[in-house]
């Protein structure tokens, strides 16, 4: 992949980004600082409304991940030793709202028109779009997200670039089947690391899909909090949580070999010997810290749940497969209710 390339968009985007703080938000001395003046949340079944101190305009998300597209051709003949468990995965679903049989294909054109009826501002999809990187899954995915005339934000999960059984690190399994298939979804964006603003909130795609963070994406995380911005992280697998599995496994602390039961399943690298690199927890800490972040967006758990930990809630999706979204509305908040929240 040519990683300079991107890296040189994405600065390039960044710097553009900047130049926009006043588009949807007021400056607030150095930027704005969520843990002096808090946002409100509040939260009915699939869809939030944020109620954000200093946001000029409304903002709405549609935030999609784990759809499991599985549609397959000729083209995918020679991939299906590495592709056959996957393609049987996701054939048949239950919507997760009526309980009514479904398939991933349907209720990702039925999430797309929610969105375009909704007017959403932005569709976010954080990975697991795909079962495996099939040619005929992406070009029909991209074809129906090129037609809707919404901006949309795509980072990629584990399964995205994941042929189960060929041979390669992670790291390179993920390079490889970005350049060869899942570019176009980016954009011309790095596809490890880009943000975009929508009218005022600064939305910022990190790709965290083998738990590791890699420390240009933490460069390129500090760089965007020094901006002050209104922020919300979008990445495939969660944060950990007190409390929560290894599927919330980026800052995961038993996160390491010795815990990796599905390794065999899925045919893949083992996780390390010792576990996450100083790198992934100081994103850990450093996100959770962070003064202008309204959120965390991510996916993988396959559902809904929501866990807050010092200020700042992190929001998991019921999978896309079944008809799972999140309808996200960041919202001015009143003048009263601040001066309520301020004291």
């Amino acid at each position: 992949m040519k990683r300079r390339h991107f890296f040189q968009k994405a600065g390039a985007l960044s710097a553009g980004i900047g130049l926009g703080i006043h588009e949807g938000v007021q400056a607030a001395g150095k930027g704005v600082n969520y843990k002096k003046q808090p946002f409100a949340v509040g939260i009915n079944d699939y869809k939030i409304d944020y109620h954000v101190p200093q946001l000029k305009q409304a903002v709405k998300i549609m935030h999609i991940t784990d759809t499991h597209l599985w549609r397959d051709d000729e083209r995918g003949a020679p991939y299906r030793q590495f592709s056959g468990r996957m393609a049987k995965a996701y054939n048949e679903t239950r919507h997760f709202l009526t309980g009514e049989t479904t398939h991933p294909e349907k209720a990702f054109e039925q999430t797309l028109n929610l969105a375009r009826e909704a007017g959403a501002d932005a569709i976010t999809l954080t990975g697991d779009l795909f079962s495996f990187p099939s040619e005929a899954a992406i070009e029909w995915a991209y074809e129906r997200l090129e037609s809707l005339n919404i901006p949309y934000f795509y980072s990629s999960g584990n399964h995205d670039w994941h042929y189960e059984g060929m041979e390669g690190s992670l790291h390179e399994l993920r390079n490889t089947w970005i350049e060869k298939r899942l570019l176009p979804l980016y954009k011309g964006n790095d596809p490890l690391m880009y943000a975009e603003m929508v009218k005022g909130i600064n939305v910022v795609n990190i790709d965290n899909s083998y738990y590791e963070i890699l420390p240009e994406q933490l460069n390129f995380f500090r760089q965007e909090l020094k901006k002050g911005l209104p922020m919300v992280l979008m990445m495939h697998i969660p944060l950990y949580a007190p409390g929560r599995s290894l599927g919330y496994g980026c800052g995961h602390p038993e996160y390491k070999a010795a815990n990796d039961k599905n390794f065999e399943l899925e045919r893949r690298q083992r996780w390390p010997e010792k576990g996450h690199s100083q790198t992934t927890m100081d994103f850990h800490k450093e996100v959770f810290d962070a003064e202008n972040l309204l959120g965390i967006f991510a996916g993988h758990i396959h559902r809904q749940t929501i866990d807050w930990l010092n200020s700042t809630p992190q929001f998991l999706t019921q999978p896309n497969a079944a008809g799972g979204y999140l309808e996200i509305d960041f919202l001015p908040m009143k003048t009263a209710d601040q001066k309520k929240f301020n004291g």
